[in-house]
């Protein structure tokens, strides 16, 4: 599907966080300490270089146009996805294995929700 010039910048971020979280999920599934560590490090400069100015954008620029009560929730299931990611951070920085897992699944679900529900409302607000 062809994004709206304003979203396309965005939905290539999304390629990246999809390609992160499946080597999250990976690392967490491999039983393998040093690759959860590596992981868990990996993601940590992820989320602070690339995700969390990512969703800075979001909130701030595109969220807002979501006024209508019909297209609200989106905005609130975003905001929760987000605080949801941030969340894990701390556990990333104890090379914990679950939370490695979770932050992976969590991230795509997200990145999936973004570009299948909330770009489309998006998109014609624009």
């Amino acid at each position: 599907m062809k994004r709206s010039d304003i979203l396309q910048p965005l939905s290539r971020e999304h390629h990246t966080a999809l390609a992160l979280a499946k080597s999250c999920v990976h690392a967490a599934q491999s039983g393998d300490e040093a690759q959860v560590s590596l992981a868990c490090q990996r993601a940590i400069r992820a989320f602070a270089s690339e995700l969390e100015p990512h969703f800075k954008i979001e909130e701030v620029t595109l969220l807002p146009l979501l006024r209508s009560e019909e297209s609200q929730f989106l905005a609130k299931i975003t905001m929760a996805d987000h605080q949801q990611l941030r969340g894990l951070l701390n556990a990333l920085r104890l090379n914990d294995a679950c939370a490695l897992d979770n932050f992976g699944k969590c991230l795509a679900a997200h990145v999936r929700f973004e570009e299948r529900e909330l770009f489309p409302v998006l998109e014609c607000l624009l």
